[in-house]
């Protein structure tokens, strides 16, 4: 007996991602004002709208985060001769480009700009084509219960436990494959909450004054690192769901919730701008300056996630930039103005930094890519390039320290200042130590992250932090 066409959806079955979604967000990233346009084409049916966004915006379906054991399924059916169809709710044109690449699929139904093909519709339409109980269906979500209601038998792809439930109700069930893991482990993954280290640089007026231990400017920094912790992670969600053509392409980023398809992307699309407002409202309780300063970060830290980071040279001064705010809002939160050489010095190292980063990334991609690979406009043939200027910015940076020392400025603060010379030796190491990992491919994290994962700059921070005490 020949078995019943096999009917698969797209969206969270096929592919572990919303096509409609990423397609959306790609339009807007590319030209915000396309919002207005987007209204107006919802005005006219999500049929219509899903045709105009699809003509305007391409998703690379090579690089989707398909459902690789269910793919292996139809692969498996389709090689024993059974039809595979694929009906989705999902515009003709990106069926079409899925299709094409799988090659799969013996019918493909979608959407056509004037049937939006999602749940009764598309059950309606399956019936018409095969008959009722006639075919088979796999989905993943609560619409498809109207179309497992007209099926033979269901299939079940990452469902919940209540859609299975429900599912058992109106269907046979066949197979049921992988249950979907919580959204909180990779929402809380997307937040990166292991980035907040950087905000740690907020504290840095306070310690260098060497007044860390009054309580109420104590309360301050901490209130400053929460409110950046919270801007940055809003900023965090909107930059990967922009990255996420290029996170797709790379080894270690396309296991990123949002690329991997762990997280819709809906769940970014609204919970950035909650982040930045409960960033803000812990302003309140701060100095007016300092959320103007928050407000400027945000701004920037938008610009270069959106624009920005793609023009050479001008995303690595920017990322110092952004390191350097930190500082300043810090200094802004405590009333506590930074000191010329503290913000020159900051200047060079956080440059050394990002330098080192764009730096590592090439190596990573050249090793997979060859010398032709491209990362964010910089070319493999930049590597020696970057390493020059990045090294020279550091050792620039301790030279500042040193003219420091020397000027008669530290002084002021510490008793014993002699002990700071202790300190040129120490980030000349680090400083050759974090280039030389990151010319044998070994810079996989952010340079601020890595030093507090890595052993050797775990032990060159604390004698700094010795240091500091006896110069005091």
């Amino acid at each position: 007996m020949t078995p019943f066409p096999l009917v698969v959806d797209l969206d969270g079955t096929l592919v572990n991602t919303d096509l409609s979604a990423e397609s959306f967000w790609a339009l807007i990233a590319r030209n915000a004002l396309c919002i207005f346009a987007v209204l107006f084409w919802l005005c006219k049916g999500r049929a219509h709208l899903k045709r105009q966004i699809s003509q305007r915006a391409t998703v690379d379906v090579r690089r989707l985060p398909y459902h690789h054991e269910f793919l292996d399924y139809l692969k498996e059916q389709h090689s024993r001769g059974r039809r595979i169809v694929l009906a989705t709710a999902n515009d003709e044109q990106i069926a079409h480009q899925v299709a094409d690449y799988l090659q799969l699929f013996d019918m493909i139904l979608a959407s056509n700009g004037t049937i939006n093909l999602s749940g009764r519709h598309k059950r309606d339409r399956l019936v018409a084509e095969f008959g009722e109980k006639h075919f088979d269906y796999a989905g993943d979500s609560k619409s498809d219960l109207a179309v497992w209601y007209s099926s033979h038998r269901a299939i079940l792809v990452n469902p919940t436990s209540r859609l299975s439930r429900k599912a058992a109700r109106v269907a046979e069930i066949e197979r049921v494959f992988k249950r979907r893991e919580t959204w909180l482990k990779p929402y809380v993954q997307a937040l990166r909450f292991h980035q907040w280290i950087k905000n740690l640089l907020v504290f840095v007026p306070l310690v260098l004054a060497h007044r860390f231990l009054e309580l109420d400017l104590l309360a301050n920094g901490f209130l400053a690192f929460l409110a950046f912790g919270l801007c940055a992670s809003s900023v965090y969600l909107i930059n990967d769901m922009v990255d996420l053509p290029a996170d797709r392409c790379h080894p270690q980023k396309r296991l990123r919730p949002f690329a991997a398809g762990k997280l819709s992307l809906l769940w970014g699309l609204g919970s950035s701008p909650l982040l930045l407002t409960l960033s803000f409202c812990v302003c309140l309780a701060l100095p007016t300056v300092f959320l103007g300063m928050l407000a400027i970060y945000y701004g920037l830290n938008l610009a270069y996630s959106l624009y920005l980071k793609k023009i050479v040279m001008l995303d690595v001064v920017l990322l110092a930039g952004l390191h350097t705010m930190r500082i300043m809002a810090g200094s802004a939160s405590v009333a506590i103005w930074p000191s010329p050489w503290l913000l020159a010095f900051s200047t060079f190292l956080f440059l050394s930094l990002a330098l080192v980063k764009r730096y590592g990334e090439l190596v990573i991609m050249s090793a997979h890519g060859g010398e032709t690979v491209r990362v964010r406009g910089y070319q493999g043939i930049d590597k020696e390039l970057l390493a020059s200027m990045g090294c020279g910015s550091g050792y620039v940076a301790v030279l500042v320290l040193a003219i420091y020392m020397a000027s008669g400025s530290a002084e002021l603060l510490y008793s014993r200042p002699q002990f700071l010379w202790l300190l040129c030796p120490l980030l000349l190491y680090w400083i050759s130590y974090v280039w030389l990992i990151a010319h044998r491919g070994g810079m996989h994290d952010d340079p601020l992250t890595f030093t507090v994962r890595d052993r050797s700059s775990r032990v060159v921070l604390l004698l700094v932090v010795v240091t500091l005490m006896l110069a005091k």
